[in-house]
């Protein structure tokens, strides 16, 4: 079995980090929803901060390994006209933006007063940024904001993929489905 790349396909380990990273950044967004309505007395007011921190931090290290992978593997070049290539890897480049900028702003917010972070009662990510001013504050909103925009670009990927597969009826979203090469 083939697990890298190719320039006509995505290898497993792309594939599978690719919607790892899709299925953790849409369950952050609906818990970090969810969990800013609670309550200080509702139960899960304590949980649901801490599993976003800790899947938060998690994906921040399967982010930086598919960046490792991206730089380090062959990729397939965007199918379609030549602007449509260049929004694509434009829209790419900007999702790798959103995502690792808000995993930062993150960490910031609750790195703020000083504390480390508990991921899943395994490890503790020590707070190397702390007590600057308004920190919380302004990380808080740069970090809704990232997260709203990397909303609205996942929903703008996800809608090209499947114009390419039920329009064009090319092989973009078939690739990143299952692994496909022709080299």
């Amino acid at each position: 079995m083939h697990l890298g790349n190719t320039t006509s396909g995505y290898g497993p380990v792309a594939i599978i980090l690719h919607w790892l990273t899709a299925l953790a950044v849409i369950g952050l967004f609906a818990l970090g929803l969810w969990m800013v309505e609670l309550t200080y007395y509702d139960s899960w007011y304590t949980t649901a901060p801490a599993i976003h921190k800790s899947v938060g931090l998690l994906l921040f290290v399967l982010v930086l390994l598919r960046l490792v992978w991206r730089l380090g593997n062959p990729h397939p070049e965007p199918i379609g006209p030549p602007l449509e290539k260049r929004l694509a890897v434009v829209m790419h480049w900007l999702l790798y933006l959103f995502l690792l900028a808000g995993l930062i702003s993150g960490y910031l917010i609750s790195t703020a007063k000083g504390k480390p972070i508990e991921v899943f009662d395994w490890f503790a990510v020590p707070a190397t940024v702390h007590d600057l001013p308004d920190q919380e504050d302004i990380a808080g909103l740069i970090h809704l904001w990232l997260a709203w925009g990397l909303i609205v670009l996942s929903s703008g990927h996800t809608l090209a993929a499947l114009k390419h597969h039920f329009f064009d009826r090319d092989a973009t979203l078939r690739r990143m489905l299952r692994s496909i090469h022709n080299d």
